[in-house]
């Protein structure tokens, strides 16, 4: 066979292959290829979750930056303001005394999130990886406690504060939530994933349970602690019944107890309003922000790295 006749079939190959190389292919994780119609759709249900999850934030965050000569009603409604302004912030500042609350909520949440972490993470670890008696038993009661709704014991969450001496203060507000049964679960299923191999390893070099415990275990699941520690600082910022029931001092309200009172008085002001609810909104924002690398890691928790 000659030289030509070689190079012919070659040749007749490359314009076909480079039409396949040149041909958009989008593929999902699995490398099925996605067609265009689907694409779209898909983009459009997720504009549509965006546009009703971040909607009303926006249009708060809008209202609150409004000056009082500009119509927050007018038709068709006007998303920018025309001349932003601070002033509202400042007119909830001098209305209530929203950074004495704010301090509060601070600190009741930033107790929430230290006995969350810590009693989640030593309860997840003992149902997880321990071995004794009634294991399982222990795993159902924590099962069982979250499907009791907070209502229905509520009443005996106040009679037994009341009896321990902790009404009205912040310490009463913290205890019934300090260790919640959901995060006592995640932080179980976060040791379930870790391999039973390398913590035998670490027992055969002498480590004791506690060693076990801080060195290996727990700084394997991190992102499942990071977690546990936004759903412990968003449920006690935003917690709003069980404060203002145990509470009855002013100067220990709650963030969230204080804007109700502004809603209350000055309910057709909706900028006032709109300004306290930002302030509320903001730390769990920079919370997240602060955190976001962690809790999105905390899906794979558990994974041996190579």
């Amino acid at each position: 066979m000659s030289t030509a006749e070689k190079t012919r079939p070659a040749e007749r190959t490359r314009p076909a292959a480079r039409e396949r190389k040149r041909e958009p292919r989008i593929t999902d994780e699995h490398g099925r290829r996605v067609r265009g119609w689907e694409l779209a759709l898909s983009y459009l249900l997720l504009l549509g979750v965006l546009a009703l999850t971040i909607g009303p934030f926006l249009w708060q965050l809008s209202t609150s930056l409004k000056g009082p000569t500009e119509d927050i009603f007018s038709s068709p409604p006007k998303f920018l303001p025309a001349d932003p302004t601070l002033h509202n912030y400042q007119r909830v500042a001098e209305t209530i005394p929203v950074w004495d609350y704010a301090l509060n909520s601070l600190k009741v949440a930033a107790a929430n999130v230290v006995t969350n972490c810590v009693g989640a993470a030593l309860a997840g670890y003992a149902l997880a990886r321990l071995r004794y008696r009634g294991r399982r038993v222990a795993t159902l009661v924590f099962i069982l406690a979250m499907l009791v709704p907070v209502e229905g014991i509520i009443i005996a969450q106040f009679t037994t504060m009341r009896e321990l001496g902790l009404n009205n203060t912040l310490v009463g507000v913290v205890l019934p939530g300090c260790v919640s049964a959901l995060n006592v679960l995640l932080m179980r299923n976060a040791f379930l994933n870790l391999p039973y191999e390398i913590e035998e390893a670490a027992f055969v070099d002498g480590a004791n349970v506690w060693q076990r415990f801080f060195r290996i275990a727990l700084p394997a699941v991190k992102g499942t602690l990071a977690v546990v520690a936004i759903f412990a600082f968003m449920g006690a910022w935003d917690d709003f019944l069980w404060p203002l029931i145990v509470l009855s001092d002013p100067s220990k309200f709650t963030l969230t107890i204080g804007l109700n009172y502004l809603h209350g008085t000055f309910a057709n002001d909706e900028r006032l309003v709109a300004a306290g609810t930002i302030i509320a909104v903001a730390p769990l924002i920079a919370l997240f922000a602060c955190l976001q690398r962690y809790f999105f890691r905390g899906v794979g928790e558990g994974a041996v790295k190579g």
